[in-house]
């Protein structure tokens, strides 16, 4: 319906992606690729973190908001923000407000996106900085033990790296057959999470890995889009889709029953939850953004995957395709908080996602040897959501701050 009303490949013209091709921002790209591209960068900790802290509200105004406003509201929303960006020359929605309303809207609108995004950024490298630092005690020394999982990820996050530019070069500079790229690709991550598992010698604190994160961000920001950041989201997307299948596996495996006293259906439109009263509204609405609608999405949109769409007609299933599958990753995560909490997974979100989901795997009979491997796996594709949020909201902000002084 909406295709029809806004007349969405009806337009005979190239997008912007050909007509404005430059080899670094503005590149052609085959559609699962840029889906790969988009839902890993849409997906960031949101739909994982936001469930987790709207639970004190209980599952049901939770699960209802991610149902009503991704199908009515983020659907639409990120769909209609692709569209308007390849209408617009495959500018971003700071560009769109310009041509339609004024340019001193389109500075207001982008100091405030830039300034969230600079908070956008701060937290996911916090967030893969403490995924990836070691532990240590209190007289300062290394816990290998404890520090060896986050170490795994590290190693893994760092060798992805390297097979996304071999990725890219093979596929956009010698034309290697992008099925057979794909499950090269798909090959070498088994095999560098095999080496991850059992060769992890970076033990480095979560203040060094901040300085190299914030170093390789950088250098991400300016990279031509098909060396690193749409390979690697691309090959990203695999291990979420993977992530998504294992959590499906696992509700309908072990079909867990949730405890209406560790988690309840509702438990008020206002709850304390130890840091003051906090009230449904706004807090639902604000907490689950990504899986239900977030801005941040029209960034994305708007910004990097409008300059890499190949036909109009895709931007359906990648923009309102890519929002659903958020919301399903939203719903898996509120399965996850109910198994968590019967196992005493409450460390924080990445435990209650990756030890919810791996533990409830584990109850599946002939599973239970399975559980450890799993959780490492799943704070991996947790720490992954995060990069490929942040390698593209990094290069957000570069195009935001290039477009003020336009």
């Amino acid at each position: 319906w909406l295709c029809k009303q806004w007349g969405v490949g009806e337009s005979k013209e190239e997008t912007p992606a050909h007509t404005m091709e430059d080899g670094v921002d503005y590149v052609p790209s085959k559609t699962p690729v840029l889906m790969g591209h988009h839902f890993s960068s849409i997906a960031g900790a949101g739909p994982i973190t936001g469930p987790i802290g709207a639970a004190m509200f209980g599952w049901v105004p939770v699960v209802l908001w991610i149902l009503v406003g991704g199908i009515f509201f983020g659907g639409v929303h990120d769909f209609g923000a692709l569209f308007a960006s390849i209408r617009h020359k495959g500018q971003s929605i700071g560009e769109v407000i310009s041509a339609n309303m004024s340019r001193r809207a389109k500075r207001l609108f982008l100091i405030f996106a830039y300034l969230t995004l600079i908070l956008v950024v701060a937290a996911f490298a916090s967030i893969v900085a403490s995924t990836f630092g070691a532990k240590f005690d209190e007289a300062g020394v290394l816990d290998k033990a404890a520090s060896a999982s986050n170490a795994s990820v590290a190693m893994v996050s760092l060798l992805f790296i390297l097979i996304a530019i071999a990725f890219g070069f093979c596929v956009y500079r010698r034309n290697m057959s992008m099925g057979i790229s794909t499950v090269l690709g798909i090959v070498a991550i088994v095999i560098i999470m095999a080496i991850g598992m059992n060769f992890h010698p970076l033990y480095f604190s979560t203040n060094t890995w901040m300085i190299i994160v914030g170093i390789y961000i950088a250098i991400a920001s300016v990279a031509p889009v098909w060396i690193l950041l749409q390979p690697r989201d691309y090959l990203s997307s695999f291990l979420l889709y993977a992530m998504l299948a294992v959590a499906l596996i696992g509700v309908v495996g072990a079909h867990p029953n949730i405890d209406p006293e560790l988690f309840p259906a509702f438990t008020g439109f206002a709850v304390d939850n130890g840091n003051g009263m906090q009230y449904l509204f706004p807090i639902l609405f604000t907490t689950v953004a990504c899986g239900a609608i977030s801005g941040f999405h029209s960034l994305v949109s708007s910004g990097t995957t409008s300059k890499q769409l190949d036909k109009e007609k895709d931007a359906k299933p990648i923009a309102y395709g890519g929002m659903l599958l958020e919301c399903a990753l939203a719903i898996l995560t509120v399965c996850a908080i109910a198994y968590a909490r019967q196992t005493g997974h409450t460390a924080g979100a990445t435990d209650i996602f990756a030890g919810g989901i791996a533990a409830m795997v584990a109850a599946i009979p002939g599973m239970a040897g399975l559980e450890n491997i799993l959780y490492t796996l799943l704070i991996l594709t947790y720490s992954a959501f995060c990069l490929t949020s942040l390698d593209t909201a990094t290069r957000l902000a570069r195009f935001m701050f290039q477009e003020f002084w336009l």
